[in-house]
């Protein structure tokens, strides 16, 4: 998907103050939401993101453990060892069922440990409702991470570039959030054709193979890939596989941001289209019904691609738009999400749930 750009004779709202709308004359200089506007905190403690793979770590934390210890959610039974098992956890029902004193272990509660990979790429610094793709990206991030955390959890990002991949470590606290996201924040705009050969697929795969600790990974992108005209929805995309493998181990999330003139392509007159990360360049009259009508269909079926991909890959999937309240959109999804995750996050055969 390309991005636009109007005409010179355009002239942004004099209050947007260099916002998401002067992204249409030239490159964002700046963020385009305060860290205290990215999600309503007091809002979000009512809302609990539903977690079914089972964690390990080493803290006793709120959530479901792979290894035996001490919890509160009953295991598989045994028989007893006299001298090493404590006869306050003997199950009774099978110890009458079976004539032979059993047992009941417990499954350990562990900690979580949440990384968000963020993807910053030019693509991502365009918007025309008031708020960059980027900046629509940081406010999912900081709500998933209200809903997210609880005692001991830890919340760590990675910040995907043309030419590298920044890693901030994860720390647990609200303050350490905030300071994840303003880091964020403050992560300098990457400008057009920016040199670099890494993708989202780089971003994902070091995302599998430096955070090997099982969790809660958040990708954010508009998983665009500069070049790629196919929209046919049983081709897979070029980051397809990787996400494949990184639900192996870890429950996923995809954040789709993308902004409403993407989908409704708005008519304005004269335009001249270019794609930031190629050098496509083209004028095209939006005056045209039918050529609007053309690259709005091509952009649904861009869209159902990706969500057929990530269907097939077994990941929760949020789409956010930039002229929609985002905070909205994830509460939506995350109490459909208590009815869906079991189902949709079933591990690979052979691999602990």
């Amino acid at each position: 998907m390309v991005m636009t750009q109007v005409l010179p004779e355009f002239a942004p709202p004099s209050d947007n103050d260099g916002g998401a709308v002067s992204t249409l004359l030239e490159a964002p200089k700046q963020q385009t939401i305060a860290l205290r506007k990215l999600a309503p905190e007091a809002a979000m403690r009512r809302l609990e993101l539903t977690i079914v793979r089972r964690l390990e770590g080493f803290l006793q934390g709120d959530h479901l453990g792979l290894v035996p210890g001490p919890g509160t959610e009953p295991g598989d039974a045994r028989v007893y060892v006299p001298g090493q098992d404590d006869v306050r956890r003997m199950d009774w029902a099978v110890t009458a069922r079976t004539t032979v004193p059993h047992v009941r272990d417990s499954v350990a509660d562990r900690e979580l440990e949440v990384w968000a990979l963020l993807d910053v790429t030019p693509s991502m610094n365009w918007g025309t409702a008031g708020v960059t793709k980027r900046d629509l990206g940081i406010a999912a991030i900081a709500t998933i991470g209200f809903i997210s955390q609880k005692v001991g959890d830890r919340f760590g990002g990675m910040i995907l570039r043309p030419d590298s991949i920044k890693r901030l470590p994860a720390l647990a606290g609200r303050n350490a959030l905030y300071g994840l996201l303003g880091k964020m924040l403050e992560e300098p705009i990457v400008p057009d054709h920016a040199p670099g050969d890494l993708a989202l697929s780089d971003g994902i795969e070091q995302m599998n193979r430096t955070q090997r600790r099982r969790g809660l990974r958040v990708v954010v992108s508009d998983f665009l890939t500069p070049g790629d005209e196919v929209v046919d929805p049983t081709v897979p995309t070029e980051w397809e596989r990787q996400l494949r493998r990184l639900t192996v181990r870890n429950q996923v999330l995809c954040v789709e941001v993308i902004d409403a003139a993407e989908m409704e392509f708005p008519d304005v007159g004269e335009l001249l289209i270019k794609d930031p990360e190629t050098n496509f360049e083209r004028y095209v009259n939006t005056s045209d019904a039918k050529a609007r009508a053309l690259v709005d269909k091509a952009s649904a079926q861009q869209r159902a691609r990706i969500a057929a991909a990530m269907r097939r890959a077994g990941v929760g999937h949020i789409q956010l738009r930039t002229d929609r309240d985002w905070v909205q959109d994830i509460a939506r999804f995350v109490l459909n999400y208590r009815r869906t995750a079991t189902v949709l996050h079933v591990p690979p055969q052979g691999v602990a749930k």
